[in-house]
């Protein structure tokens, strides 16, 4: 560990300088033949229904090969028992009831545990409910004293200084300007969060930790960092759906950055996620990877060599050989709502990538009779278009502000409601 923390802060440079290099200059895109979303590999075209769900699970088994990984067999059947830990009858002044519910493994005392903070307004009935990754701890969605501190290993700060891998009081409500917990309420959904270090802390240990000291560490073509995080929104799915204060046949899926990659992952397995949002997730989420711009394959899997799988690198190089790429990951929420969000400042998640993502993977919704986004060009600045599958490009940095949550609001009104 005091070699980790010794390399911390030079690896952080070394991302920073690779960030730099970056291309973002669209007259350096290369050209790319994209693989087809409505094409199986041997050729045919699918044309129906029953061909799509063919397809289906022909991309599923393809992306989970040659980037995700494969979940072991003994993580899908494994079921978590839930346990309430606390409940907040009062929370927001009386507006809504604020849940602890902790998600263990069955005679595993000690760990690991996964925490869910279950949010739903009062007075309690099922309501449609977003659920999310945050990245350092319940406790920092809102500044409410009695939530529980986070015990989980946290990440180090934006500085790259090492800090107390423990949560403090300080740490309280850090992270409330991207969860507006008492709009979504007011609104009328509910909202439920975990923390991601819960599953798999995010650093490269050779997967020592975690979840996989339960499973054991990947073989072969086995889930890295981001299945392992995919799997544990579902074991969240699977309480939500006995939560009777929530409509567990209307959860929304959502996340940031890796964890818009995971929930992208998550909603293309588990079929139950009635609504997909993806926000800013870039490369490895609703980005094309043979564009090369901002983010790309190579700079993403040396990196974090642990979020993906260890079939995924060897396309560093190679990229017209990848035999998928993200608008088919999108396609299959198909016929299932799905929201991607892109900012203008945060060019290294390669903005138009993600449109033309969402713009091309929207040819799955079409053999249900639905529309996606349409045949448009890349909209304006903080202009959302789209139908079952949404888009919007807004003004900032790498975020999730008001203006995104407004638009997935609305979306969820309209599509769960």
């Amino acid at each position: 560990m005091k070699l980790r923390r010794a390399l911390l802060p030079v690896l952080l440079i070394a991302m920073n300088l690779e960030a730099d290099e970056a291309n973002y200059d669209e007259s350096k895109v290369p050209e790319f033949v994209l693989p087809e979303v409505l094409r199986f590999e041997n050729g045919d075209r699918v044309s129906t229904l029953a061909d799509w769900g063919k397809r289906r699970g022909e991309l599923l088994s393809l992306f989970a090969k040659h980037v995700y990984g494969i979940t072991p067999e003994k993580a899908v059947s494994q079921k978590l028992v839930a346990i309430e830990t606390q409940r907040i009858a009062d929370f927001l002044g009386g507006k809504a009831t604020l849940k602890e519910v902790s998600l263990t493994f069955p005679g595993r005392e000690g760990g690991p545990v996964l925490h869910l903070l279950v949010v739903t307004p009062n007075p309690g009935k099922p309501v449609p409910t977003f659920l999310g990754f945050n990245f350092r701890g319940n406790h920092t969605i809102h500044p409410d004293p009695r939530i529980t501190l986070s015990e989980s290993w946290m990440r180090p700060d934006k500085e790259g200084r090492v800090v107390d891998h423990r949560a403090t009081e300080k740490s309280r409500g850090a992270s409330e300007e991207r969860w507006p917990v008492e709009e979504i309420v007011d609104r009328g959904f509910g909202l439920a969060v975990i923390y991601y270090g819960d599953i798999d802390p995010d650093f490269d240990d050779g997967f020592e930790n975690g979840v996989h000291s339960i499973f054991g560490k990947p073989v072969g073509d086995e889930w890295g960092s981001i299945g392992t995080w995919a799997w544990g929104l579902s074991r969240a799915l699977d309480y939500l759906e006995t939560d009777e204060e929530v409509d567990g046949e209307k959860v929304a899926v959502f996340g940031h950055s890796r964890l818009g990659k995971t929930s992208l992952w998550a909603g293309a397995q588990d079929e139950r996620f009635a609504l997909v949002i993806s926000n800013n997730s870039g490369c490895g989420g609703a980005a094309l990877s043979r564009r090369n711009f901002g983010e790309t394959v190579k700079r993403i899997n040396t990196s974090f060599p642990h979020w993906f799988n260890d079939r995924f690198p060897t396309y560093n190089e190679s990229l017209s050989s990848l035999p998928v790429d993200q608008h088919q990951l999108i396609a299959l929420m198909a016929p299932r709502p799905v929201y991607v969000a892109s900012a203008v400042e945060d060019e290294w998640a390669d903005p138009r990538g993600e449109f033309l993502s969402a713009k091309l993977g929207s040819e799955a919704w079409s053999l249900f009779g639905k529309e996606g986004i349409g045949d448009i060009e890349m909209p304006g600045v903080n202009e959302p278009v789209g139908d079952h599958v949404g888009y919007h490009i807004r003004t900032g940095k790498h975020d999730v502000t008001d203006y995104d949550w407004e638009r997935y609001l609305d979306f969820a009104e309209r599509h769960l409601k």
